[in-house]
């Protein structure tokens, strides 16, 4: 199983696995996760809900023990590819799922170059016509790819070692 994320913010990939607050006003209990620190603040990239500081504690921990694996993709990238499956099926995919777009375009790729059949599933879960906006934005030209540098990162991680060690 692969979790695919924007690179514009790695919690998985790149962020820190111990507890964290769930809000940036540090209210929540403190959850197990995969977490760039609450007061993170990510670039504006195409979708809020891909701008999360934190990544749900049961997705974590699956990246954590080994059972997922998680990849970082650009934004132009995955909208690339929401293109083409909205051009083949129909179907206009919001920004979310464009990253598991992306994922599979990857795994059918592995798969021609080691000559193997694999049965490959993902799940769209939105449709993207109240993100017409991004979509105008790839189409024109005008979406910049964004990677999250790693004094940002961390800086992030100073933050969360006053939090307690899980485990």
């Amino acid at each position: 199983m692969i979790a695919a994320e924007p690179a514009a913010c790695p919690t998985l990939t790149r962020g820190h696995y111990g507890y964290d607050f769930g809000d940036t006003a540090g209210m929540t209990p403190l959850l197990p996760m995969h977490t760039l620190g609450h007061s993170f603040v990510p670039p504006a990239i195409h979708s809020g809900g891909l701008r999360y500081h934190g990544m749900a504690p049961l997705v974590s921990h699956l990246v954590h023990t080994g059972l997922v694996e998680a990849r970082a993709y650009q934004q132009r990238e995955c909208f690339e590819q929401a293109v083409a499956f909205a051009r083949s099926e129909g179907i206009i995919p919001a920004p979310e799922p464009s990253h598991a777009l992306r994922a599979v375009v990857e795994a059918v790729e592995q798969a021609r170059q080691e000559g193997k059949a694999k049965t490959i599933l993902f799940n769209l879960c939105g449709h993207g016509n109240f993100d017409m906006a991004a979509y105008e934005s790839y189409l024109t030209g005008q979406m910049v790819d964004s990677e999250l540098p790693q004094d940002e990162l961390d800086r992030a991680a100073a933050e969360l070692s006053s939090m307690p060690a899980l485990g």
